[in-house]
């Protein structure tokens, strides 16, 4: 199997993006979301998180109706709360760069993570720290890692 593609962010909506994918595919199979992801950017809006921190319960309902995404409200609901938080960092620590930046460690980059964003685990901060092109293990060591500590990976 392929790696994913390590992207260069340009704008905070990068970001989400790839965020709400390690979200959408917890738990799934990432050949499936990646056949729905088009229909996930449309009908969230581009990932633009000022538009996406503003859905009212009306667009939630909106969402879960919408058959172009994979309709887990708890995930839906994820990305509206990342998208206030990928806002707050950006007023907080002048953008995702430099707060990523400023982690440190792996280790500490993927508490922080989890900390601070709903539904991500430790393999969705991997893939989300991987893609954005942040340093991280090799996956291979990474996953055996986890295993090791009882984890899925």
């Amino acid at each position: 199997m392929e790696p994913p593609a390590i992207i260069v962010p340009t704008r905070t909506a990068d970001y989400l993006e790839v965020l709400s994918k390690a979200v959408f595919e917890s738990g799934m199979s990432w050949a499936i979301v990646e056949a729905k992801w088009p229909g996930f950017r449309e009908a969230f809006s581009g990932f633009d998180p000022e538009t996406i921190a503003n859905y009212s319960p009306d667009d939630l309902d909106r969402l879960m109706a919408d058959t172009r995404i994979i309709r887990n409200r708890r995930k839906v609901e994820a990305t509206v709360h990342n998208a206030r938080a990928m806002i707050d960092i950006e007023r907080e620590f002048g953008g995702m760069k430099p707060y990523l930046s400023g982690l440190g460690e792996f280790g500490n980059a993927v508490t922080s993570l989890k900390k601070r964003f709903k539904h991500v685990g430790d393999f969705g901060a991997y893939y989300f720290l991987y893609v954005v092109g942040e340093p991280v293990p090799a996956h291979h060591e990474y996953r055996a890692k986890l295993l090791e500590g009882g984890k899925k990976a």
